[in-house]
């Protein structure tokens, strides 16, 4: 089921700047997509946390590995060419999602099943689109540039199929995360964003019990919301005072939801599965 509230997670281009080698980048980057699918995230947003350095290599090579994810495989032909950035794509998880069906066959398809598909071609009746099946569906009446990525719903399989294009707000389901580089530095980025809630986390937040109630409260009310991360090296409080920022002016929580961690130091892909479990099962 959606989440009432968007839910939007921040986290460091640097993600994977503590591994040297593309497969472990890659298996990395992996953890961080499955912990958006098994959550319910609907939005990845990388931010830039190391002053002067030139991050764009790492931002987008996170940035593509976390979109190939979420597109089904059915369209990952169209929609990524052969790119050394995925040389080692098949060590990513599934992400087993609404949005990604098993069956490829027509005979699986259901009546007002959802589908994401690719425009192929256009036709005089309106817009062919490959759903993962052995025909491309017929959207009528559409004109849409081939490559275009659309979601549908089937309205015919007597002479077809046939469907038509749907919004993913009247999607009931989660519908997968979209994913946005960032060029502002978080503490700009958090004052600019007018976010109902933002939470960070940190080792010198406020143990989560203390603000469990307060917390609670704040996210029920709450339509935007965001969760930020620190890097393999430093944590939001360093980051943001890179920029003359009090990490506690840009955010309504800073958290450790890691008490007593048992650890020197918690990573950051650790650090997004244990706050979106505690928070999945507080706040729902």
């Amino acid at each position: 089921m959606k989440r009432r509230n968007k839910l939007s997670i921040a986290i460091p281009a640097s993600l994977v700047s503590d591994v040297p080698h593309l497969r472990e980048k890659t298996l990395k980057v992996g953890l961080v997509g499955r912990a958006a699918a098994i959550f319910r995230v609907d939005e990845i947003i990388l931010f830039p946390d190391v002053p002067g350095a030139d991050q764009r290599w790492d931002a987008e090579l996170i940035a593509t590995i976390l979109s190939y994810m979420e597109t089904p495989q059915y369209l990952r032909k169209y929609l990524f060419k052969i790119r050394p950035e995925l040389r080692y794509a098949g060590v990513l998880p599934p992400l087993r999602t609404p949005h990604h069906p098993l069956s490829d066959r027509i005979k699986g398809l259901a009546l007002g099943e959802r589908r994401e598909g690719v425009v192929i071609s256009s036709v005089k009746d309106g817009a062919l689109v490959d759903i993962g099946v052995e025909k491309p569906a017929l959207v009528p009446g559409v004109r849409i540039p081939v490559n275009t990525r659309v979601t549908v719903k089937v309205t015919d399989l007597e002479r077809g199929p046939k469907a038509a294009l749907v919004r993913n707000d009247e999607i009931e389901e989660h519908w997968g995360y979209r994913v946005e580089v960032s060029n502002t530095p978080l503490g700009r980025f958090l004052k600019e964003r007018p976010y109902d809630l933002i939470v960070a986390t940190s080792r010198r937040g406020a143990p989560f019990p203390e603000v469990l109630d307060e917390l609670v409260r704040h996210w029920k009310k709450s339509h935007t919301v965001l969760v930020a991360f620190g890097a393999p090296t430093q944590g939001l409080y360093e980051i943001t005072a890179q920029e003359g920022i009090n990490l506690n002016e840009v955010t309504h929580f800073v958290v450790n939801t890691i008490p007593h961690q048992g650890t020197e130091t918690v990573r950051t892909e650790e650090a997004i599965y244990a706050t979106l479990a505690i928070l999945n099962l507080l706040v729902n």
